[in-house]
C-alpha cells in the first residue's frame, strides 16, 4: 500500500472526525447566533417602522379626517387623503366615506398605486367594528394593521375610522426598504456563519495536529518495538493523559524488554547447553557403538539367556546416538547456524537412492518422472524423505506411495499411506518437537524429532510441509498424506537463510 493511500487511511479517521465534529458544533452555534441575531434585528425594525407610520397615521387622521363633514364629497375625501400623504409621511393613505347610505365613496391620495382592493378584507371588518365603549375601553373604533404582499413586495396596511361617524381611513405604507436591510443583514449573517465555520475548521486541524502528534509518535514506537526494536522510548514532556500515556508506554516497553532479554538469556543457556550435552555423548556414544556392533556380531554365538538383553543394548544405543543426532541438528536450527549446500538433484534419483538406503524399495511405490532437477540441499533433502517415508511406513500401512510432480513455480511430492489416518486433534501438533500421538497409534521408538526436524530443512529451502488425511469414496479415512513444496528456483537462497518461525509456518502449514 503506498505512503498516499496510507496518509488518507489515518486522515479519515481520527483526525477528520476531529474536523467534522468541530465544523459541526460551529456551525450548528453559528446558524443558532445568526438565526436568533436576524429574528430580533427583523422584529426591531420592523416594529419600529410599522409604529412610526401607525403612530403618524394615527395623529394625522384625527387632525384631519376627524374636520370632514359627516357626508363628504369624493373630491373632500381625496384632498384630505392626500394631505395625510404628503405631509412629509412614506405611505398612501385612502378615505372611505358615505355619501348616502350603503352608497360608499372613496378618495385616494394615488388611485393607481392604492385601491380598496389592496385592503384585505380581515382588515376593513376589523376596522368596521364598533366595540362598546367602557371605562377599560374608551374608544368604539380601534386601529388595526397587518403585513401583506403584493407582487414580491412587503406592505404595511393599517386602518381605523373616525369616531362619531366619520370616514375609515387606511394606509398602505412599502416595506421594500426593510426587506433589502434584512436582506443584507442576512447575507452578512451568513459570511459570518462560512468564515465562523472555516475557523472552526482551521482551529480542528489545529487541536488535531496537537492532538495526534504524540499518538502518531506512540503508535510509531510501537511497530518499532513489534519490529524487536526493543530499547524504542519516547520522550515525556507536559503532564497531561498524553503525558500519562507516553510514560506507560515507556514502562511497559522497558519491562518487555527485560523479559525478552531474560527469555533469550535463558533460551541461550537452554540451547547451549542441550549443544554441549549432546557435544559431550557423542564420544561415549562412539565407544557404546563399537562396543555394541561386537556385541551383535558375536550375538549368535552368546548365551540365549544374554541375547535379548545384548540385542536391547545395541537397539537402545542406535536409538539414543539418532536422539543425540538429532537434538545437534535441531540446535543449529535454533541458533540459526543452519546452512544449505545448494546442488542440481534429479528429484527421481534422489528419492529412489533414499528408499533403496534404507532397504524400502519393496515397501515404496514411487510415482516420479526422470529429468525433474531442481537446485536442493541433497542431504536436507533426504532427511525430509527419510523422515516422510519411514513415518509413513512406521505408523501408517503399506505400501507406501511416493508422488512427484510440479505445479508453477513450486516442486511438489506427496507421500501417502493406507494406514487409520491421523486423528483431527493430532494434526495440529503433527510436527511439534517431542510429540507423540501414543494414544492413536503404537507405540513409536522414535524420538519425537523426526517430522520436526523434516519440517525446519523445508523451511530453510523456503518451502513448507503439510499433513492430512485421505478420504475414500465411502467417506472413511484412507491413509495420511505428507505433501511436501520445495520452489523450483532456489538460487536465491544463500548461506544467510535463517529458519522461519516454526510455530507461525506450522500454522499457516
Amino acid at each position: 500500500m503506498s505512503k498516499g493511500i496510507l496518509t488518507r487511511l489515518r486522515l479519515s479517521s481520527l483526525r477528520l472526525r476531529l474536523v467534522v465534529v468541530f465544523a459541526l458544533v460551529a456551525l450548528t452555534a453559528a446558524v443558532a447566533a445568526s438565526g436568533i441575531a436576524y429574528w430580533l434585528n427583523r422584529e426591531a425594525v420592523l416594529t419600529r417602522t410599522q409604529d412610526g407610520a401607525l403612530n403618524d397615521f394615527r395623529q394625522e387622521m384625527q387632525n384631519r379626517a376627524a374636520t370632514l363633514p359627516l357626508r363628504p364629497g369624493q373630491d373632500d375625501l381625496r384632498r384630505t387623503a392626500e394631505q395625510i400623504a404628503g405631509g412629509g409621511a412614506d405611505y398612501q393613505v385612502l378615505l372611505l366615506g358615505e355619501r348616502d347610505a350603503g352608497k360608499p365613496i372613496v378618495g385616494a391620495s394615488d388611485p393607481d398605486d392604492f385601491t380598496l382592493a389592496d385592503v384585505p378584507h380581515s382588515l376593513r371588518e376589523a376596522v368596521d367594528t364598533e366595540r362598546p365603549v367602557t371605562e377599560a375601553n374608551p374608544y368604539a373604533y380601534h386601529l388595526f394593521w397587518q403585513r401583506t404582499e403584493r407582487r414580491g413586495t412587503p406592505y404595511l396596511v393599517g386602518g381605523t375610522r373616525v369616531e362619531g361617524g366619520g370616514p375609515a381611513g387606511y394606509m398602505f405604507k412599502s416595506l421594500a426598504a426593510e426587506k433589502a436591510d434584512l436582506n443584507s443583514l442576512a447575507w452578512s449573517l451568513g459570511i459570518a456563519t462560512a468564515l465562523a465555520v472555516v475557523g472552526s475548521v482551521l482551529l480542528a486541524q489545529v487541536a488535531a495536529t496537537t492532538v495526534l502528534r504524540p499518538v502518531h509518535r506512540l503508535g510509531e514506537a510501537a511497530r518499532q518495538l513489534g519490529e524487536g526494536k526493543l530499547d524504542t522510548r519516547l520522550r515525556v514532556t507536559g503532564a497531561d493523559e498524553l503525558a500519562d500515556l507516553t510514560r506507560t508506554f515507556n514502562s511497559a516497553a522497558e519491562s518487555l524488554q527485560k523479559k525478552v532479554a531474560d527469555m533469550s538469556a535463558r533460551e541461550e543457556s537452554s540451547r547451549r547447553f542441550v549443544a554441549d550435552m549432546s557435544h559431550e555423548l557423542r564420544t561415549p556414544l562412539t565407544a557404546l557403538t563399537a562396543v555394541t556392533e561386537v556385541l551383535e556380531d558375536e550375538q549368535d554365538s552368546l548365551d540365549p539367556m544374554i541375547a535379548p538383553a545384548v540385542a536391547l543394548v545395541v537397539s537402545e544405543t542406535r536409538r539414543l546416538n539418532d536422539l543425540v543426532e538429532n537434538l545437534m541438528e535441531v540446535t543449529r536450527f535454533d541458533a540459526g547456524t543452519a546452512r544449505l549446500v545448494l546442488d542440481q538433484v534429479d528429484i527421481a534419483d534422489q528419492i529412489t537412492a533414499c528408499i533403496d538406503a534404507r532397504a524400502w524399495l519393496d515397501a515404496v511405490d514411487l510415482d516420479a518422472e526422470r529429468g525433474i532437477v531442481v537446485p536442493l540441499d541433497p542431504r536436507r533433502l533426504d532427511v525430509i524423505l527419510a523422515n516422510l517415508i519411514g513415518n509413513a511406513l512406521k505408523h501408517g500401512g503399506s505400501p507406501v506411495r511416493v508422488s512427484v510432480r510440479t505445479e508453477e513455480d513450486e516442486l511438489v511430492i506427496a507421500v501417502r499411506d493406507h494406514g487409520p489416518g491421523i486423528p483431527e486433534e493430532v494434526l495440529p501438533h503433527v510436527f511439534d518437537r517431542f510429540y507423540k500421538a501414543s494414544a492413536s497409534r503404537p507405540r513409536s521408538d522414535g524420538s519425537g524429532l523426526g517430522l520436526s526436524i523434516a519440517m525446519e530443512n523445508a523451511l530453510i529451502h523456503g518451502g513448507s510441509i503439510s499433513a492430512s488425511n485421505s478420504v475414500g469414496e465411502d467417506g472413511a479415512v484412507d491413509g495420511a498424506v505428507f505433501v511436501l513444496r520445495l520452489p523450483l528456483d532456489a538460487s536465491g537462497i544463500t548461506s544467510e537463510v535463517r529458519t522461519r518461525s516454526r510455530q507461525g509456518e506450522v500454522e499457516e502449514a
